[in-house]
């Protein structure tokens, strides 16, 4: 990991997350009654929980509003929901004044050009693949996972590698780093 990234990653307390097309694939499926889903992979959920255990606080910021969000921010655990943000930066803005939180210990990871006025707000930015190029130019990192398959494990587990709190985390489940 470059070390800039590192010492990035080593100041992080929280973490927010857009959700479609970061926590999901960005497909959002609506059946003939109107009831939607959404696609979430299993081990982004078990990655947030592990940072989380670790101390690093993670919210969920998006533009859209649903139920299913709450559904799964609720299994997770995750406390802070933000929907139907338009403006996503003045939501991270206020949330930031609100928290006494300086933007350098705030990861936010997003996928589309909303969110590039929240990378320029925080200490480290991360895009999903897949994301547009001009997005993409933006982060201070691009996952190799792809939004929904594994991007939000690949982001907790560089802050937890970063932050020296790996070792403890895996050795609950009997394993050496």
């Amino acid at each position: 990991m470059d070390i800039s990234l590192s010492e990035k990653l080593k100041k992080i307390v929280l973490l927010v997350l857009d959700v479609d097309g970061v926590l999901t694939d960005g497909k959002i499926i609506i059946d003939d009654l109107g009831n939607e889903s959404k696609n979430f992979h299993v081990r982004d959920g078990h990655g947030l929980r592990l940072l989380m255990r670790s101390g690093v606080n993670v919210m969920l910021l998006t533009g859209r509003t649903s139920k299913v969000v709450e559904h799964r921010a609720d299994e997770l655990g995750i406390k802070d929901v933000y929907q139907g943000a338009k403006d996503k930066a003045q939501v991270l803005g206020e949330i930031l004044r609100e928290r006494g939180l300086l933007g350098e210990c705030v990861a936010y990871v997003g996928d589309d050009v909303v969110d590039i006025p929240a990378f320029r707000m925080v200490g480290f930015s991360a895009a999903v693949a897949g994301a547009p190029g001009y997005v993409r130019a933006q982060a201070d990192y691009v996952t190799e996972k792809a939004g929904g398959a594994g991007a939000v494990r690949e982001i907790c587990e560089m802050i937890l590698n970063a932050q020296g709190t790996w070792s403890e985390v895996i050795a609950r489940y009997g394993m050496d780093a």
